[in-house]
């Protein structure tokens, strides 16, 4: 009988091939030996994680019974998030900006801005530039201006309006005018609100009796001439 030391040459090509087998299927195991699990071209033991990389989405974990996988879900990014950055390595998308874009320029959360002489804006948490927009009344004049950092228009001369319907006479506002022997056109002081909303011509009255009227005011300044003249000079 032959010994087994003896034996060992003749069986060693044999064993040779299972001894030199590399460990790299999945969960592969020896008894006596730690199982390991074969992904991305490496071998993991039990208990450690790793990502797929076919799917950085995809985690698993190396166990005694083969890899446990599961897809990871990404998180809704802020809704006032205003550049997105995509790596290679990463499964999600990553915020690296928040605030809001209006126009061409961007503006951090909570920060109110101008951006026109009749805009007035803040930026809100969801992103979203809000803004209240001047709503101008309507100018007391005939030659309204606009000053270079105003939203609305100014009357530089102050309120006035149109003696009459010809627009050609401008009138101070609250003074009065003859615009013929018989007609009175009064330009209205502007203190009434909303008034000058299309209101840019003095309001005319035909004066009754307007001879006798002229007449009688014709008689006052004369007396009053008579009376300037007899009062002795001091």
């Amino acid at each position: 009988m032959r010994s087994l030391g003896a034996a060992v040459p003749l069986l060693l090509p044999l064993l040779l091939p299972l001894l030199l087998r590399p460990r790299a299927a999945c969960c592969f195991s020896v008894p006596g030996q730690e199982a390991t699990c074969e992904a991305n071209g490496s071998l993991y033991y039990v208990g450690e994680w790793y990502f797929l990389d076919s799917d950085h989405c995809t985690q698993c974990e190396c166990t005694a019974e083969g890899a446990a996988c599961a897809r990871t879900e990404c998180t809704s990014l802020p809704a006032a998030c205003i550049h997105v950055s995509h790596y290679p390595t990463d499964c999600c998308p990553r915020c690296e900006r928040i605030g809001c874009e209006f126009r061409g320029r961007v503006y951090e959360l909570g920060e109110h801005f101008q951006p026109s002489e009749c805009e007035q804006c803040t930026c809100d948490s969801d992103g979203i530039a809000r803004c209240l927009v001047a709503d101008c009344a309507p100018p007391p004049c005939v030659n309204p201006a606009y000053q270079k950092g105003k939203c609305c228009p100014e009357c530089r001369d102050g309120p006035n309006c149109y003696a009459d319907a010809s627009r050609t006479r401008v009138i101070p506002a609250g003074e009065s005018v003859w615009v013929d022997s018989c007609t009175k056109c009064r330009c209205h002081d502007g203190q009434d609100a909303g008034y000058w909303e299309g209101n840019r011509v003095a309001t005319c009255a035909r004066v009754r009796d307007c001879g006798e009227e002229k007449r009688a005011a014709t008689h006052r300044q004369d007396s009053g001439g008579e009376q300037s003249s007899s009062t002795p000079s001091m």
